[in-house]
């Protein structure tokens, strides 16, 4: 008669890693979808001063005007005339954005104030102008 072993099998002790890795795809689904993401001008200018000056904490996009009148829009040198279709892209991927026109103090204020039309017409509601405090 054969003699059997008594003694159980030993198992290795093995972390099943598949529940954490879930959790961590869907809170990484969860932040992306939940941010906003911000259109900076990709310009800087010397924006004037105001005493009325205020924050605005849900801008996301961003138009510098330059003291030359160049705007940039998203890193890049945009016409006057393309500024409205440039706007209206944006709006489709977030129809709720607010726009901050980021002039310089030797900017002329005509190319502001057509900046400022082609938004509207593009269907911004909330358009400001940046100044320093």
């Amino acid at each position: 008669m054969a003699k059997k072993n008594l003694r159980p099998k030993e198992e290795e002790a093995a972390i099943d890693m598949t529940p954490m890795l879930d959790i961590v795809f869907i809170m990484l689904i969860f932040f992306i979808v939940t941010t906003s993401f911000v259109k900076e001008s990709g310009v800087k200018v010397l924006e004037p001063t105001a005493l009325t000056a205020e924050k605005k904490p849900k801008a996301n996009i961003f138009i510098g005007i330059t003291a030359n009148s160049e705007i940039y829009m998203q890193k890049k040198k945009v016409k006057k005339e393309d500024v409205r279709t440039e706007v209206e892209a944006m709006l489709l991927e977030n129809p709720e954005s607010s726009i901050v026109i980021q002039a310089d103090v030797a900017a002329k204020s005509g190319i502001m104030l057509d900046v400022m039309d082609a938004a509207r017409a593009a269907g911004v509601k909330n358009i400001s102008v940046a100044a320093e405090k």
